[in-house]
This record gives structure tokens, sequence and C-alpha cells, in this order.
């Protein structure tokens, strides 16, 4: 029979209930086995562990030494995730990190040495924009060059003030727009132009969460230059409007010397308004969830598929597949590390008022 991940959670917030939906559902298809949810807050993790029946734990730690686990899932605060993948790889499990894989090029070299040194455990980093569809194709259009040379483009991704208003009160000083979403478009221009950053020059405000008592930037943008010579903007923010359409605002579009192409990624087709309610928008490509015969919910988009992904490489690994056969088809350590310097150095140039950084100098 088949060997299939023993897996736990650290982290039971708002994306913790999406990794614990993608293991419930892979679970009841016999590819993982969902185990443990480790949290430092006691009603998080007691409501989880009620909700999918697997064992509540405060500290992680003890989780993997207890359940013998093959994996852990890091989904805490951005600050927190460097410590806990280095600790789960130092106790022998495959790690996935939510984004970014750290905050600091320092942490982030320490996990890159700390996985080179075990090369049969997985390290991989959730960066879910490599999955949608339409950047699927983006990818392979460039990768066939069908725009030629890349010269320039523009991503941003911003969300509605609730995200950081209401969801982050408890979350630590010092997060900002773009470690929580602006990384995501980062890490998808590097994947998708195969290129690493060379300088960024980046400007930012504090004016509107200030003066509701949050320490957090209002929005970044930020201009990188990439070592092939393409030159990317990137703007990411969370204070739109409550009345704004939808959860996320977000699109690229990038140029080359034969041709463009663009993508809106919030505006997918679908809208509505309802009594009482503004405008709304739908993106199912994210998540969606649809009903079985049986009374189970199936849960999809790319959102959930590339936490199943991790499931599917580390099931790979375990029935004794070579890790060396899933190079490129995920974001790994290094990739960690060159998606996190940029947004290092987008934070530098803000906090400085601009000044221009040298990647190769962080």
């Amino acid at each position: 029979m088949s060997k299939v991940v023993r897996v736990g959670i650290v982290g039971g917030g708002i994306f913790g209930q999406w990794h614990l939906k993608a293991f419930t559902q892979l679970q009841n298809e016999g590819k993982a086995e969902l185990v443990a949810i480790a949290d430092l807050v006691e009603e998080k993790r007691n409501k989880a562990a009620k909700e999918y029946g697997i064992v509540p734990y405060e500290d992680y730690k003890e989780m993997i030494e207890k359940e013998n686990l093959d994996a852990i899932t890091v989904v805490t605060p951005d600050a927190f995730h460097a410590d806990i993948a280095i600790t789960g790889l130092e106790m022998g499990c495959h790690v996935l990190s939510e984004k970014p894989m750290a905050t600091t090029v320092e942490e982030c070299r320490k996990i890159l040495d700390i996985s080179s040194k075990n090369p049969d455990k997985i390290l991989m980093v959730d960066f879910h924009k490599r999955l949608d569809m339409y950047h699927v194709e983006l990818e392979r259009v460039i990768r066939e060059g069908e725009l030629g040379k890349i010269q320039y483009g523009y991503a941003y991704m911003e969300d509605r003030i609730e995200v950081s208003r209401d969801w982050f009160k408890s979350w630590p000083a010092g997060s900002s727009p773009f470690w929580f979403i602006g990384v995501h478009f980062v890490d998808l221009i590097y994947w998708v132009i195969k290129s690493k950053g060379d300088k960024v020059f980046a400007t930012g405000r504090r004016e509107k969460l200030k003066s509701l008592g949050l320490d957090f930037w209002d929005n970044i943008s930020a201009q990188i230059v990439f070592k092939n010579g393409a030159t990317f903007t990137v703007d990411a923010g969370w204070t739109l409007p409550d009345g704004f359409e939808a959860i996320v605002n977000q699109g690229i579009r990038i140029i080359g010397t034969e041709g463009i192409f663009e993508i809106d990624s919030q505006d997918r087709g679908a809208g509505a308004c309802f009594k009482g309610k503004t405008q709304q928008s739908y993106n199912l490509g994210v998540y969606s969830e649809k009903h079985t015969p049986d009374g189970r919910i199936m849960y999809g988009g790319y959102g959930i598929e590339s936490i199943m992904e991790f499931a599917y490489h580390v099931n790979y690994v375990l029935n004794g597949g070579n890790i060396n056969d899933l190079k490129g088809l995920y974001a790994d350590a290094e990739d960690g590390l060159e998606v996190s310097k940029i947004c290092v150095g987008v934070h530098k140039s803000a906090e400085e008022g601009g000044t221009i950084i040298d990647l190769d100098t962080l």
C-alpha cells in the first residue's frame, strides 16, 4: 500500500483554514492524513480540533515530536515563518511555508542552508499565483518566446481596508501590504521571466491606517530592475474602501519586443448586485466549493491546489521517488530567498525615502 503524508498545521487563522480544508479533502481521497494543529490561541486550536477531528497543541514542536509527522505547513504571521520552517526541517519534516519564506535575507539564507543539509526533505513556499491557469499560460507564452524579449511590465494587488483594519489587529507591527500581497506578484514576475532581481526603488505612504492607530504601510509602490534588463512596477496596498466590489483587486501586464499579455485577475467576468449591497465581483479561480452527492464539500481553485501539490510531492518522495525529479515543479528555498531579497530591498528603499537599492549588497 502506498504511503501518504501525515501532516500537522501550524497556525489556525484565516489561511490556516484553507490548509485544513485542503488536507481534509486529500484525506477523504486517501492521499493524506490530517493529524494535528498547533496554535498559540486556545480557542482557535480547539475549534479546529473539534471541527476536523484532529489533535490540538499549543507548541508545534511538541506536535511534531508526539505525532510522528512527515510534514508540517506553516500558516502563521509572516515574521514567524522562518523559525518554524527551520525547526521543522531540523526535526525531520517536509515543510510547506506560506509566503514569504522569511522577512529577512539572513533568515532566508539560514533556511536555504538547513534545506541543503536535508536534501531528502522538501521545503516549498506557497506562491500559489503560479498555479492560476492564466498565469500558467503567461509563463508558457514567455518561455516559448512569443512575447520576444521582455522589456517592462506592471502588476498591482490591492486589498479592501477590512484586511488591514480588521483581520490583522493582532499581527506584529512592521507587516506591510508588500509582504502580505505584493510578494505574490514579485514571485510571479520572477517565475515567468526567469530572472533574478538586480535593483529596486520604492516609495510608500502611512496615512489612512496610521489615523486608525495601526502601524502599517497603507501602500508601497516599487520599481524593480531584473538581471535580464526588464523593469517592472509593482503596487501593493490594503486600503481600498469597504464598498469596493471585491476583497482584492489585482492584475498584471507584460510587454516584450514582439507582443503584450494582460491579465485582469480580479474581474473574471462574473458580477452581481443584491439589495442593500454594492456591486460584487466573483473570483472562483482562487477558491471554490461544491457539494458531492454524499454530502461532502469539494474544495477547488489555485489557492487550494497549491497546498495539495505539496502533499503530492511529499507522497512521491515517501514512496521512493527521487526528490531531484521534482526540481522546478515548486518554489523552493532558493526561490524563497530571491523573492524575499527583492521585498527586503523594496522596504529598505521605502523606509529611506526612495533610495536605489542594489540587491547584490543585501
